[in-house]
């Protein structure tokens, strides 16, 4: 069976974005990208991987599951159609106008649950916090790149969503030189 895999940023308070939502704070550069590149690459825009002359593998991705406010800054800068290269679930409460490779649902908890069934690769979601707080019965693996920046305040990792305790298994840690560690639990 595929997996919910929440694969996102986080700052060292549990936040995937600051109080405005952004995110500039997480370092983008250093030794802790070869992750990034190599082993989550599925999960790059499109864009980027035209800017990196590569091209995306399709080994471990085919669907990546959002929140509206996550495909927004897309939208903002242009971008109708970020993840091009996956299956595009956005999560939206009311109907919108949308690039025909994406796909709304009102109903992201069953979408999920449906998407799980299907024969494919594995599921990201890619944000937002309060998505993944209603989906967190769902989510099978996290993958939490750990920045070393503190916002006091912003996008908590799983929303204000009201949820009972749910034990994952620390599956290991790696830490870089430059300050990001990469934890991986799974349920």
């Amino acid at each position: 069976m595929r997996e919910l895999i929440y694969y996102v940023a986080v700052s060292l308070d549990g936040y995937i974005a600051d109080p405005q939502g952004g995110y500039e704070a997480f370092p983008t550069e250093g030794d802790h990208m070869s992750v990034v590149i190599e082993e989550f690459a599925d999960a790059l825009p499109t864009h980027a991987h035209t800017a990196l002359g590569t091209t995306p593998p399709r080994t471990r991705l085919d669907t990546v599951v959002m929140g509206w406010n996550t495909l927004t800054p897309a939208l903002e800068a242009g971008i109708t159609s970020p993840y091009s290269h996956l299956r595009q679930i956005v999560a939206s409460r009311k109907p919108r106008k949308t690039h025909s490779d994406i796909t709304l649902t009102s109903e992201p908890l069953r979408t999920v649950r449906e998407l799980k069934q299907e024969d494919g690769l594995d599921i990201w979601l890619c944000g937002g916090g309060e998505l993944a707080g209603l989906l967190l019965p769902e989510i099978d693996r996290l993958v939490l790149k750990r920045n070393p920046v503190v916002f006091g305040s912003g996008i908590p990792l799983f929303g204000n969503a009201a949820y009972t305790a749910r034990p994952f298994t620390h599956m290991g840690t790696r830490t870089f030189a430059s300050g990001v560690a990469v934890e991986e639990y799974a349920s």
